[in-house]
Formats: structure tokens, sequence, C-alpha cells
């Protein structure tokens, strides 16, 4: 599965248009490369990332909340924060970077006002319940949001996990069923209920 066909089908799962499309398909042309990105950390970041490696274990830890490991390994498995720290800095605009950068700052805060402690600190019950009202929140902004709106960036952190997951080794051989040589296409395949989807079509 090429890139464009993963970003179509998160895009189908997310039941919209992923942000930064636009800047995928064209190729990560890089835009933001040369700009000077402002960290909300003190800590410097990755060789080659705009994030800090604590921003990207935050990350991982976001992802692994969003596709949590089962009898699959999870989203921190397929090492999600560092493909949202590169796809970030190499695909989304500097307007969307801002809003990326500012939302790990604001889903701190809000973790810090609710429960009284770090993301990273909190029990799996607590990251799920700030996450399910961060996604709450964001369905309504997208329910409600005009063209000229600016991204939210809770919908970026999931489709970001999504793609990021299901186009990794552990997501794509794991979570899916792949074929290295798929060989002919049969439309006619059977299916029973239960079965995972292919990772190659």
């Amino acid at each position: 599965m090429n890139r464009r066909e993963a970003l179509a089908r998160v895009a189908l799962i997310m039941g919209g248009t992923v942000i930064g499309a636009d800047m995928f398909l064209a190729g990560c042309s890089s835009p933001a490369k040369e700009e000077k990105t402002a960290t909300t950390e003190a800590a410097k970041p990755q060789e080659n990332s705009f994030l800090t490696t604590r921003q990207v274990e935050l990350l991982d830890e976001v992802g692994e909340t969003i596709l949590p490991a089962t009898k699959t390994p999870g989203a921190k498995a397929a090492q999600v924060g560092s493909f949202m720290a590169v796809m970030v800095r190499d695909c989304y605009t500097p307007e969307d970077q801002k809003i990326f950068l500012a939302g790990l700052t604001q889903l701190e805060q809000r973790c810090q006002k609710q429960h009284g402690k770090s993301f990273m600190a909190c029990t799996p019950a607590q990251r799920t319940a700030l996450l399910t009202q961060l996604d709450k929140e964001q369905k309504d902004f997208t329910d409600h949001k005009r063209p000229d709106d600016p991204s939210q960036y809770f919908r970026m952190m999931k489709q970001l996990t999504l793609l990021g997951f299901f186009t990794s080794e552990v997501g794509a051989t794991k979570a899916l069923r792949y074929l290295p040589v798929p060989g002919r296409y049969d439309g006619d395949f059977p299916y029973k209920k239960g079965d995972r989807a292919w990772a190659t079509s």
C-alpha cells in the first residue's frame, strides 16, 4: 500500500479530509524546514526533528491511548510519536505546525488541571477519560467548522496516529494481514466476520 492509498483510507476512517493532505500528496515538500520553530520545551529537539524527546514520548503515549496494545501491538510499538514529528515537520503548513505544538501544551495543561499531574504520570483510565473529552470537543468543532477556521490539534493527533500505525511494519503485519507478494486480484475472496483487513490490495 502506498502513501496515497494509506491517506485515502485514513481519511475514510476519519470521515473526512485529512489535515495536511495536500502537502502529503505533493510529496512532503518540507515547507518549514528552514523556518525557526519555537518549541514549548526547554529540552533540545531530537536530531532532525522539531519536537523534543519528551514531546515524542508524550505523542507515543497519546497514540497508545488511542490504539492500545491488545493481542496485537499498539501505537507505541509502531513509534507513532517519531512518525508524527517527521510528518508535522515535513508535511504540515507552518500554521498547522503552530497549532499542533500549541496543542501539546494545551493537552498537558488540561491534564494538570483535571488530574493534578502530567499526561505521562496519569493512569490509563485517566488518559482515556481526557482523550475522550478532547475527541468530543474536536468532533463538535469539526461539525461546526467554517472553511476558513483553523485546524483542531487533537484531530491531527488522531489522524497521524492512525496513519502512522497502519502504514508501519507492526500495523501492516500484526493488526492487518499482509502478503509481501499479493499476486492476482481476487474480488471474490471469502470473508468471515472478524477477519482482519488486508494491508495490501
